[in-house]
This record gives C-alpha cells, structure tokens and sequence, in this order.
C-alpha cells in the first residue's frame, strides 16, 4: 500500500517564516469558525433534545459525548490527520481537492466537478451564515450585562458586521498579526473557565466512553437525530483546516489543532456540562454564566474580537475560493485587487464583498437571534463536507495507490457519519435550512449556466474559425501588405486564426512583420514551474504560437511574463516577443 502525496511542507509559507509564526498564524486564521462554536454549540443541542422539557443528565451526558466524538472523528481523523496529506501542490480546500482528483484519474469527471461545484457553493453559503450567527452569539452577551440592553443587540450586529466588510477594501495586513494573540487569549479563555467548572460535577469527564451518546440517539428517536444537527455547530469551520492549507502547511495547522484548539475546546465544554449538570437553569446561556458578572463585560468583548476574526476569514476564505473559481472557468471573471505587495493571498473582489455584505445583513435582520439561525447552519457545511469525503476517496485510491477496499475501508465510515450529519440538519429544513441551501442552489445554477453558456459559443464560434495553417498557406501565395512591428493576438485555440488577426486583415489590409498566437492554459494545479510556464513554437516566419500557463491559484500577468522570457534570450524567435504592454494587440 504505496502512499503518493505531493510535498505539502515545501508550501508552508515563505522560507524567513518559523514553525512558530506559522503556528500562530493559523490559530488567527484557521480556527477562528470552530474556535465561538462554544459561545451557541452546546447550549442549542440540550435545548434541542429537551424540547421543552426540563434538562436532565441523560440529555447532558449524551449531547457532550456526541460533541467530544464529533471533534474526534469529524474534525481530528478526517481533516487533520487524513485529507491535510491530500494536498495539491501545497493548497487545500473543495475546488482544490476537485482538481487533484481530475488530476488522479487522467481525464475531466463531470461527477467530480458536479462535486466540486457543490462544494464550493455551500460553502458561498456559509460564508454568509457564519459571519452572521457568530457576531449575534457575542452580543448577546449583553443581554445577561445589562437586559435594557436587548433591544440594542441587533443594531449593535449590524453595525459591526456593516464596519468589517467595509474595511475589506484596505486588505488584512495592517490587523493579521493581531489574529494569532487574540485567539490564543481566547482559546485560553475557554480552557480556563472550562476548567475551573469541570469540579461543579466530574463525571462530565466519562463521556469520553462513546456509549452515552449511542444511547442518547438510540432512545430518543427522532428528537435524537434533530439534536445531532445542533452538535454539527461544534465541527462547522472543521473544513476551513483543509482550505487553508495553501497558508500555513500541515505541520503548523496539526500542531495548533491537537495541542491548542482541541484542548481548550474539549474542556470548555466540560465546564459547561458540569454547569448544567449542577445548574438545569444555566442552560439558557451556559457560556457567559460560567464567569462571575465582573468580567461579563471583558469576556463579551474578547468573544466579540473573536468571531469578528472567525467572519474576517471566512470571508477571505470565499475570495480566494472565488478566484479559484474563475481560473477553473467555472465563473466570469470578477475585479481582483491585491491589498498587500508581499502576499499574493491577500485579495479584496469588490462584487463579492457587497453580495455578502447583502446576504449576511438580510440574515440578521431575518433571523434576528443567533438561536433561530442555528437551523440555518450546518446544512451547508456538510453538505461540503460529504463532498471532500467522497473526493477524497478518490484521491487516496487513485493517486496514493491505495487498494479501492483499503481506500473505502477508511473513507467510507467519515463519509457515513457526514451523511448522518447532514440528514440531521435537513431535517431543519423550513426552519432555517432552506436558507444555505438558496444561496448554494443560486451559486450552483450561476456556475452551470456559465459553463454550458461557454461551451455554447466555443461551439458556435469553431463553425467560422479558420485554422491557423490554411490562413499561413493563403497568406503565402497572396501575400498582404506587411509592417513592422510585432502582433499579439489572444486565442483559446491556437489553432485557428484569432478573430483580431481576421479583422485586422480584413479592415486594416495589412500584416504585422511579427504576430504571436497567444494562449493562456489554466492548469489544474495551485501553482506551474517556472520552467514549464512558456512555451514556443515557430509555426512560420510571420507567425509564432506561444503558450503561457499559470496555475488557478496564480494571475495571468502576460505582458510581464513575455517580456520575461525576452530578456532572458535563447534564440531568435524569443527575441521576437519584445513588446511594449500598451502597443500589444
């Protein structure tokens, strides 16, 4: 059983960059979704599965095992230990793991890209829940600091969420180094309170044994399976470890994950267990009861600092995932403006910030608590979820040689419980669900009308294109008036005659001395060595075919790129390609 995985540690970031930093980046980064599940997670499951009814230590004990459990497999085994190995020349993430399966079969999979697709559009939709039910939990906060204060919570929300996305535009750099200490102040937060209630009553601590939460789904039916949907909210942002990969590598991510994140998250929940368990009442608000009133105040305003870090990354999340998107082809291109002059990573799209913006405000001012908007989450995270599972399956058995049985021996059971997963949060459907579900839906039907209207006029357009060697051979034996200077036309083909070049000779009358059939390849990897990005072919002595490739996490800069290749020599036909950016054509 061969594994074959590419080098994920040659991408852990820029060589100057210690373990450390990166360590501390992803905590800033990476876990800020996971990292406020506490503030909602645990307090929706017992209120789910007590319907009403007053909460009792079967309910407590079950649902805190689901979650332990749920970390364990969910996140812990699945992401971090299996699919950060599938990376794909050091990136992570849907459209990633899409592309390294096509890669892995040696030919385009409609079933793959179907997906894909799917993948990429829940998690637009998430993009907009997260920010949303995040900052709404944190401010609520001040309902138990102050109660005249309730009216204010939603305003408040709206006006943070309104001041993030305008600060986009201005790029990430100037508040990034900031993430990484906040967060590790937050997760310590959580171990600390966490810890200090686990005595109220430690048996909180057997849970571990997974038997509490099978016999909390087993003997509680239907209302078990809607419950597990509200313990998903513990694992939603476990799949931006596997999207995030590209900027902090594996090892940074592991690490961060099993000797911070999980720690602290595991034992917050325990506090809040033991709380309940002492205190039926506190489960109205079992995160912020667990401090004394004097510091209400602080820890609402550290929680706040946190989810806005956990919206800020979902939200660059969904613009790289976004320009992904466009270099696969899968959408027209959108403005891309690079906020930072050091890393490429940091990009504002100013039509995906407003369409966010727009749908995380309509979200709050529907919703308007972060309890109702817990039936809208989950839904869309796994369904991306199943997705990478099913993926991934296909990665490990055809790229890392695995035995199809080995393959789905290991892949089958993750992929089981995302199913699970996902059946439970269906089951909120007209509660909220159908929210995600929309956006995703509109997502997906915008990418396959992109793509079926696309191969429509490639189709339409090769019935009047006329190959390249036929115009060569015409243009031999009548030849046109020819001036100097070099041409540059841009095809998809090139081996057809561009339209400009037609036009050119059909109104201009002329032929310019030196003309460059350009294409420009999206490959199906993050990134493409230098050495393979230009490639040259002399068809004639008036024309050449060069092709530039780029990966779909790059920029196509062809000016740039060309007169690269010029200035490095080589032979005749390489000078030739000397241009100025404006005079190309």
């Amino acid at each position: 059983m061969a594994v074959s995985v590419t080098s994920t540690e040659a991408h852990e970031g820029p060589a100057t960059s210690s373990f450390w930093a990166l360590m501390l980046g992803s905590v800033g980064v990476v876990f800020g979704d996971i990292g406020t599940s506490p503030l909602y997670a645990f307090r929706e499951a017992v209120a789910g599965a007590a319907q009403g009814q007053p909460v009792s230590r079967v309910i407590v004990l079950g649902v805190l095992s689901l979650i332990l459990w749920a970390l364990l497999i969910v996140v812990t085994a699945k992401y971090v230990l299996l699919l950060l190995r599938a990376d794909n020349n050091g990136e992570g993430g849907t459209l990633s793991l899409m592309a390294l399966g096509q890669r892995a079969l040696g030919k385009p999979s409609l079933f793959l890209l179907s997906l894909g697709v799917i993948g990429a559009s829940m998690f637009i939709g998430d993009s907009m829940i997260t920010p949303a039910i995040s900052v709404l939990s944190a401010v609520e906060g001040l309902k138990l600091a102050a109660p005249a204060l309730e009216h204010y919570v939603v305003p408040l929300t709206v006006f943070i969420l309104f001041v993030l996305f305008s600060v986009q535009s201005s790029g990430t750099s100037r508040v990034a180094s900031a993430f990484g200490p906040v967060m590790i102040a937050w997760f310590l937060s959580l171990a600390a309170i966490g810890l200090i209630h686990i005595s109220d009553d430690p048996s909180v601590l057997t849970v571990i044994n997974p038997l509490y939460g099978i016999r909390f789904l087993l003997t509680h039916g239907t209302v078990g399976l809607v419950t597990l949907g509200a313990v998903f909210l513990a694992v939603t942002g476990g799949e931006a470890l596997y999207a995030d990969l590209g900027h902090f590598g594996r090892r940074p991510i592991q690490s961060a994950w099993l000797y911070l994140v999980l720690p602290a998250l595991l034992i917050n929940y325990f506090g809040q267990g033991a709380l309940v368990l002492s205190n039926p009442a506190a489960v109205e608000n079992s995160f912020y009861l667990m401090v004394p009133e004097i510091l209400l105040l602080p820890l609402i305003v550290l929680a706040t600092a946190a989810t806005v870090i956990a919206s800020q990354a979902v939200i660059t999340g969904a613009y790289s995932l976004m320009r992904q998107a466009v270099q696969l082809g899968l959408l027209p291109r959108f403005e891309v403006r690079y906020t930072s002059e050091t890393h490429a990573g940091q990009i504002y799209l100013p039509r995906v910030n407003r369409l966010l913006l727009i749908g995380v405000m309509l979200l709050v001012l529907m919703f308007r608590t972060s309890s109702g908007l817990a039936s809208a989450y989950g839904i869309a995270v796994s369904t991306t979820m199943v997705a990478d599972g099913i993926m991934g399956f296909v990665v490990i058995w055809q790229l890392w040689n695995w035995r199809a049985a080995v393959a789905g021996a290991v892949i089958i059971p993750f992929v089981t419980v995302d199913t699970t997963f996902f059946a439970a949060n269906l089951l909120k459907l007209f509660e909220g669900a159908w929210v995600p579900l929309l956006f995703g839906s509109t997502m997906a039907v915008m990418i396959w009308t992109w793509r079926r209207g696309t191969a429509i006029l490639i189709v339409k357009t090769r019935r009047i294109e006329v190959p390249l060697d036929d115009l060569i051979k015409s243009l031999e034996k009548r030849p046109p008036h020819v001036v100097k200077g070099t041409a540059v036309f841009l095809t998809s083909d090139p081996n057809f005659v561009p339209t400009a070049l037609l036009h050119n000779l059909k109104h201009n009358k002329v032929l310019h001395e030196h003309n460059v059939i350009l294409t420009i390849e999206t490959a199906q990897t993050p990134r493409v060595d230098p050495s393979e990005r230009v490639s040259i072919e002399t068809v004639s002595s008036k024309f050449t075919k060069v092709r530039l490739r780029f990966g779909f996490m790059e920029s196509p800069t062809c000016p740039g790129r060309l007169r690269s290749r010029a200035s490095s020599g080589g032979n005749s036909t390489s000078c030739r390609l000397r241009f100025s950016s404006r005079g190309a054509r």
